[in-house]
């Protein structure tokens, strides 16, 4: 599904294979789930926004203010999610296609957009459900 900003912006690229390499930030290790993990992956916590507008994200695609992306320490990349406002029940569907948040307590950051889908972005912070739909672009796409 390609949705209003992707045709302003371009559909994302395809990546090759899933980005589950283990990474150092910071003095910490982060190892990333495997892909039979992601997909079964849900989990409750606490939703920041951030702003890369036009800067590569951990797969090199550009990501833009009116795109529907997210960063996680340890979901593959790209994977496909959604998220879930528990305050207000607003959801919709990111591309997790960065890495972060690096705040402790904080589970995932969500594009300025989805902050706004999600009706939080004035508060700054959200209490979210996550469910990964699927792992991969294109021949390497596995849903759940």
């Amino acid at each position: 599904m390609v949705t209003d900003c992707q045709q302003q912006h371009g559909a994302p690229p395809p990546y090759r294979g899933y980005k589950m390499a283990p990474y150092t930030l910071k003095g910490l290790r982060f190892v990333p789930m495997n892909v039979e993990q992601a997909l079964r992956y849900k989990a409750v916590g606490i939703a920041s926004h951030y702003e890369a507008d036009g800067a590569p994200g951990a797969i090199g695609q550009r990501l833009y203010r009116d795109q529907y992306y997210a960063a996680h320490r340890t979901l593959p990349l790209p994977c496909s999610a959604r998220i879930t406002n528990l305050e207000n029940g607003k959801s919709c569907i990111v591309r997790v296609a960065d890495r972060g948040p690096y705040i402790a307590g904080r589970l995932i950051d969500v594009s300025t957009a989805a902050a706004h889908k999600l009706d939080f972005h004035s508060n700054g912070l959200a209490r979210v459900k996550i469910e990964v739909l699927s792992v991969g672009d294109g021949p390497y796409k596995r849903t759940r």
